[in-house]
């Protein structure tokens, strides 16, 4: 045997001798992280697969009720809604809890809708946007089925510079005020909502509008 053979089996030996040390050191360690692994990855892929079809199952329900409230079956639509808020998966049941506000405010049930949007906009567990949209949507049913002060209470921490509402919850407050015989405070608002680039064109058109009307009506000077 050359000694270039000799060298080479004795470093194979050693080779094996290692590998065969750290499978006897590590090797249980990696066959359970081996396993922990692949039971991982499908626990994984089994929550999202439930995750999904749940969140599917909610998606089709909240269309179905939709789909009632359009075709104006608004009782049906309501129990498919008040369903879907005990039921639901993820955002469904807010929106079906927002959702079935609507829907009773459309058949006439106005006091109820508020009360509706203000359980929502007192909910704590809700993200604040939503909750700022809660209110704005009870302020502008009370528009015409409530009080200046009623609609105040609501919005009037909305028409902040800096809040994204501010020009609907503007609108809505210059709306009760012009009302109530409240020109001045009228005409403030509508001018803050013309005057704003950054509101939408419909707003201003109809901010515009409003203030020329309350000029033209000899209220205020």
């Amino acid at each position: 045997m050359s000694d270039d053979s000799f060298i080479r089996e004795v470093n194979e030996e050693m080779r094996r001798d290692q590998a065969h040390a750290l499978w006897d050191r590590f090797g249980p360690a990696l066959l359970a992280l081996a396993v922990l692994v692949v039971v991982g990855t499908a626990a994984f892929v089994g929550y999202r697969y439930w995750d999904e079809t749940r969140a599917n199952r909610s998606g089709d329900a909240f269309s179905q009720a939709l789909k009632l409230a359009n075709e104006g079956k608004s009782d049906e639509a309501l129990a498919a809604l008040d369903a879907l808020e005990k039921d639901g998966y993820g955002a469904y049941p807010l929106l079906a809890r927002m959702r079935a506000a609507t829907v009773k405010a459309d058949k006439g049930d106005v006091a109820a809708a508020v009360k509706d949007f203000d359980e929502v906009a007192a909910d704590t567990d809700i993200p604040s946007g939503l909750r700022d949209v809660a209110r704005l949507r009870a302020a502008l049913l009370l528009v015409d089925h409530g009080l200046f002060a009623d609609v105040s209470s609501r919005v009037e921490t909305l028409t902040a510079d800096t809040n994204p509402l501010r020009h609907t919850a503007r609108e809505a407050l210059g709306l009760a005020a012009w009302k109530e015989g409240k020109a001045t405070d009228a005409l403030k608002l509508f001018d803050q909502i013309a005057s704003d680039d950054s509101a939408p064109r419909n707003a201003r058109e109809r901010a515009t509008l409003m203030s020329e009307l309350i000029r033209g009506s000899g209220g205020v000077s």
